[in-house]
């Protein structure tokens, strides 16, 4: 099922910017808002899928030159679809955070023509310093990558207007 992309940011979802309460409302702004200067993931072919506070599901598809010597996809491009998704993820409460560091364990190879969704979701969050877990799977649903990554909030938010608000850590 493809979702159509995130309306811009300069029409929030068909709401008044100070009408923006709910953290799916504040989630898909800070997303749309990322999107617009994300050449990195765009110029990929990566989609936006789906957004959530706390979650992000971002798909790629391998393109043939994106296969290494070994005829899969070279691992800096999974690595970089994950990372786009913990970017997302980290940034749905509107305070602006980015990598301190991350991980990725490589568990099957993907190959061209391969569809990737990877998903990522919140595992802790307080303060400036927050964790996340990112699964990569092809479309047969095999997992082709684990990935966490650790973020640290930095000064700002992505738009004025919103109630602090903090994603928090999943019970």
């Amino acid at each position: 099922m493809t979702r159509p992309p995130l309306p811009p940011p300069d029409s929030p979802f068909g709401v008044q910017q100070a009408e923006l309460q709910s953290a799916q409302q504040i989630a898909e702004r800070c997303a749309a808002i990322m999107w617009q200067e994300d050449h990195a993931a765009r110029g990929l072919g990566v989609e936006l899928m789906e957004i959530a506070p706390g979650m992000a599901r971002l798909r790629m598809t391998v393109r043939a030159d994106m296969v290494n010597g070994h005829g899969s996809c070279h691992g800096g491009f999974i690595f970089t679809l994950a990372d786009a998704t913990f970017a997302y993820a980290c940034n749905t409460d509107n305070h602006r955070a980015v990598a301190s560091g991350a991980d990725i364990s490589f568990l099957a190879p993907a190959h061209t023509g391969d569809v990737l969704t990877s998903v990522g979701h919140v595992r802790s969050q307080g303060g400036r310093n927050g964790v996340y877990d990112v699964e990569v799977s092809n479309q047969e649903g095999r997992t082709i990558a684990l990935f966490r990554g650790r973020s640290t909030r930095v000064k700002g938010h992505f738009f004025a207007g919103t109630p602090n608000t903090d994603t928090g850590t999943p019970s």
